[in-house]
């Protein structure tokens, strides 16, 4: 299994590694996730292995999230994901996941939801160069000619136009872990992640690491 754990950022800060370098690191908040459900192609087609994280209130939940937690004796969570893999796992309904199953300088992946930007013009999204700044051009921080008028007479495919920035599910790979915190189940990861303060995030093994 491609190890895999929910968790939660809780914001940057700086360590000292054992060579007294200064290192930005993300803190994470990964775990305990309690496996719910684990699927195999005999009973739904794929191998898979659903997981929970964040102990909720049983009334925060509907009927249908209840039975589905009760049937694999897990305590209420707010969140659930499903990890696919490419072969069987060991674990079963009820196993309780957390931060040992990764180790200092190991390589992760770290999924997430970006920052969200709301509406933004094409200079902050895509950084494009935009007119003169002054002299009454009356052109600068637009985009410019997108159609040419007759010839070819439409707006090309992909254009970089204004519109939604941010908040779109993000993948940073190769991340180093710096240091672990069993008792309080905290990631140490050197570098930044996408999201928020107080964002879900996925941990999982590195699946493009290469072999030291």
């Amino acid at each position: 299994m491609n190890f895999t754990l929910l968790g939660t950022k809780l914001g940057m800060t700086q360590i000292y590694d054992g060579e007294n370098n200064l290192v930005p690191v993300t803190v994470v908040q990964a775990g305990p996730c309690p496996v719910v459900q684990v699927k195999t192609v005999e009973t739904d087609g794929y191998h898979a292995v659903q997981i929970g994280f964040s102990p909720t209130r049983e009334k925060l939940l509907t009927g249908g999230e209840i039975g589905h937690l009760k049937k694999a004796g897990v305590d209420p969570v707010a969140q659930l994901r499903e990890v696919r893999l490419s072969e069987p796992c060991d674990h079963k309904a009820g196993d309780v996941l957390d931060v040992s199953g990764f180790s200092e300088g190991q390589v992760v992946d770290v999924i997430g939801t970006s920052k969200g930007k709301g509406f933004q013009g094409v200079v902050r999204r895509f950084r494009v160069s935009g007119g003169p700044a002054s002299h009454g051009s009356m052109f600068h921080r637009r985009i410019g000619s997108i159609g040419q008028r007759q010839t070819p007479g439409h707006t090309f495919k992909n254009q970089k136009m204004p519109g939604h920035m941010g908040s779109v599910r993000r993948t940073v790979q190769n991340l180093r872990i710096v240091k672990i915190d069993p008792a309080k189940n905290l990631l140490l990861i050197k570098g930044c992640v996408p999201g928020s303060v107080g964002s879900a995030v996925l941990v999982r093994a590195g699946i493009k690491a290469k072999a030291s």
